[in-house]
């Protein structure tokens, strides 16, 4: 029943194939480019695209031009010194993550800082060290210098010390990391980061913050826990906590439980009061300031034995080359690295990007941070990417642009070089424990499982299975596992969709699933199938058995058993033993004939029915001489909906051609709807049509395809009145409506379809 007072539509147009649809209307025609057109317009130079070049390039020229020095640089500074100030921490503590000396941070805090502020399109995230990414450095660094035995076998690690080996692999593989990133970038392969979804980085990240998490129990600890790396790590390192455990130290133990649930406590603040906070409370610059006075005051190193952040030299070191040998040994390791650091900052980026209406380039963000990695491991810091804390205190305390990542940069400039040694006396305890504090927002992330398995299994299955492989088997080789997971997901979601049989809603030209409506209409005889995905290779013979199901039969099956039947009546019209009459075949042998099973020729089977050298042709839905048993076909037309089919490759093209071509020999006419133009014109040129498929199947839509079917086979409809549900005309109304036309001279008000 029509709503009161619902809005029609009607149109009276000629029923379509894709056919006459051309020949009624002209296509506007469209000169393709070449493979060498392209390339001579991608070489081709002149001063536009000179300039463009140079300001992608160099995205610090187009923001710097509309500076607003006024109304931007004081909230510049406000924000630079307060993201700085988070720098100079984090540096510090991020640091013990990746195995060094912790004044090496502050090194990682300051250099990517200067390239990125020149190469990066996002004018609000921190660059500097991020805690996943500095994990994954020290499970290299771990591996290559261990706590306890001998480093790897190289050369460069000859009079070096062991925390001068670790340096140099650190800022060896940061290296490697930032030519992968420079590389990607320029091959304009910035794509990349879109085959990792936010459901695997949200497992990813999830997994990073348990390693993260108990990487530093032994510093809340006070324990000595030697680094591992490899597969089960994790499960090994707290198999060594806890048979040290009776070694605490109390004394770190009840600083970091304070520090903890201050920094915690004021967080929680920050977050509920940030709209009335002029400037989040720097609570951990304000604990870490004052465990350095008590420290220093009462003396934790030498009266308690408390492991102290130690002397931090003044200045920087010299440049150092990057190690051939350890780009060897690290390749495989570096790979992650670089992926890993693009897509998390990538992520950051393109949210405050949306938030504040400017645009980032993804492949000049990989251009920008592989030189921030380059440059930055010339002067031994490790690999940087944003930390999310760090990048939120930046853009929440007012930064507008890289002018206040500058600044920051500034802040840390001073720590390194004038004020460091005022944090040797800091706990190394109070770093862990503000790592651990700044971990809760990836641990929330378990949150999402509950609501992953509820609204979508497969991304839930993603999460877990990249989830548990990175917290079993590493980061890195998780990330794979992780990838591989997502890669399955995608392809058994193509590889099997859900196919359905489609109905026309009563009264209406619009055709929906029969299983989720109750007033539908279903012509005998006809089916309507519907294929919601590409058809490729690895899905064309699942298709082809949800068909068969659908349809109720198996048409190979069905023409091998006309043809068997063929060939029987053949061999008994020869032999005498049937004869054709005006009332049809006569049985005229007096003994029961035998089912003969003949097994030559089976290729024969398969070719469409002859009746040539028949007398009539057999009615297939009638009864059979000689006992013969075919089975029955009720079907006579079968329309195909391809809305959905976006491509369709060569061996999926052949095993359409052959179920079409099984369909049509056992008199089911096939029609396919709403096919996409390219993928009609790549049936043309692969020579898909021929004197069993013809083009003339395929019709513009479903609507049109049964009103087709209908007109050809009256019988399918039962009464008058049943061919009324499948409604034949509709108008368009569109008052005070503006019609476009390429041709001028049609400028009559009233429309015609």
């Amino acid at each position: 029943m029509m709503r009161a007072g619902a809005r029609q539509y009607v149109v009276a147009r000629p029923l379509y194939s894709e056919e006459t649809f051309a020949e009624d209307h002209d296509k506007v025609y469209r000169q393709r480019k070449s493979i060498r057109d392209h390339v001579k317009q991608y070489f081709t130079c002149d001063a536009k695209r000179a300039k463009t070049a140079a300001l992608s390039l160099l995205p610090v020229i187009g923001w710097l031009r509309i500076y607003r020095i006024k109304e931007w640089l004081l909230s510049d500074i406000v924000s630079g010194v307060s993201t700085g100030l988070v720098a100079v921490l984090q540096g510090l503590a991020y640091c013990l993550l990746a195995s060094l000396p912790p004044w090496y941070g502050l090194f990682s805090a300051f250099f990517p800082v200067i390239a990125y502020f020149f190469l990066g399109t996002s004018r609000h995230i921190s660059v500097g060290p991020f805690p996943v990414l500095c994990l994954m450095i020290g499970s290299v660094v771990t591996r290559l210098v261990p706590d306890e035995g001998p480093a790897f076998n190289i050369t460069a690690f000859e009079g070096l010390t062991r925390d001068e080996q670790r340096v140099l692999v650190a800022s060896s593989v940061t290296f490697l990391a930032g030519i992968m990133q420079l590389l990607m970038g320029a091959l304009q392969v910035g794509f990349v980061v879109m085959y990792m979804s936010d459901t695997l980085v949200s497992g990813f990240t999830t997994a990073a913050a348990i390693h993260i998490l108990v990487s530093q129990l032994k510093f809340v600890l006070g324990l000595q826990v030697p680094g591992l790396s490899g597969p089960l790590s994790l499960i090994y390192t707290l198999e060594i906590i806890f048979q040290k455990i009776t070694s605490t130290n109390v004394c770190d133990l009840v600083i970091s439980l304070v520090i903890m649930g201050l920094v915690f406590f004021v967080k929680e603040l920050n977050d509920r009061y940030k709209s009335k906070l002029p400037v989040p409370i720097p609570i951990e610059v304000i604990m870490t300031v004052i465990a350095c006075g008590v420290s220093y005051a009462f003396d934790f190193r030498t009266r308690y034995g408390i492991d102290v952040v130690g002397l931090i030299p003044k200045g920087y070191e010299a440049p150092v080359a990057p190690n051939m040998q350890i780009f060897q040994e690290t390749t495989m390791d570096a790979f992650p690295m670089a992926i890993v650091g693009f897509a998390v900052a990538f992520s950051v980026a393109k949210v405050y990007s949306v938030k504040h209406d400017y645009t980032i380039d993804g492949n000049q963000e990989l251009i920008a941070f592989g030189v921030s990695n380059i440059f930055g491991a010339s002067f031994k810091s490790f690999a940087a990417s944003t930390a999310l804390s760090r990048s939120a205190v930046q853009e929440s305390t007012g930064g507008k642009t890289q002018v206040a990542g500058l600044l920051s940069a500034l802040i840390v400039m001073i720590v390194t070089l004038a004020i460091g040694f005022l944090l040797e006396p800091l706990p190394k305890s109070v770093l862990g424990a503000v790592v651990i504090v700044n971990l809760k927002g990836m641990l929330m992330q378990f949150r999402d499982v509950p609501y992953l398995w509820r609204r979508d299994k497969p991304d839930c299955v993603v999460w877990l299975g990249t989830c548990i492989g990175a917290i079993l088997l590493g980061l890195d080789i998780g990330l794979a596992v992780g990838l591989g997971v997502e890669l399955i997901s995608v392809v058994l979601r193509v590889q099997f969709p859900r196919c359905s049989v489609l109905a026309n809603i009563q009264g209406t030209d619009i055709y929906k699933d029969r299983k989720d409506y109750i007033r539908i209409y279903e012509p005998e005889g006809v089916k309507i199938f519907r294929i919601p995905s590409p058809i490729f290779f690895a899905n064309i013979e699942f298709l082809r058995s949800k068909l068969v199901e659908a349809i109720g039969f198996n048409p190979l099956r069905v023409l091998r058993k006309r043809n068997k039947a063929l060939r029987k009546i053949r061999k008994l019209l020869k032999k005498g033993d049937l004869q054709w009459t005006s009332t049809g075949f006569l049985n005229t042998s007096y003994e029961p004939i035998k089912d003969s099973e003949d097994e030559s020729n089976k290729e024969e089977l398969d070719l469409p029915t002859d009746f040539k050298d028949l007398p009539a042709r057999i009615d297939w839905s009638a009864e059979l001489p000689a006992n013969m048993l075919v089975p029955r076909v009720d079907l006579h037309s079968l329309i195909l909906d391809f809305a959905a089919v976006s491509f369709l490759d060569i061996s999926a093209l052949k095993g359409l051609r052959a179920a079409l071509k099984e369909l049509i020999r056992v008199e089911v006419d096939v029609y396919i709807v709403a096919c996409d133009p390219y993928i009609l014109e790549k049936l043309h040129d692969c020579c898909f049509f021929d004197d069993e498929v013809q083009p003339s199947i395929f019709f513009l839509t479903l609507h049109d395809a049964m009103l087709h079917i209908l007109e050809k086979h009256p019988e399918a409809t039962e009464s008058k009145s049943d061919y009324d549900k499948i409604i034949t005309t509709v108008t368009v109304h569109h008052p005070g409506g503006s019609l476009r036309s390429r041709d001028k001279n049609a400028l009559n008000p009233e429309t015609k379809f």
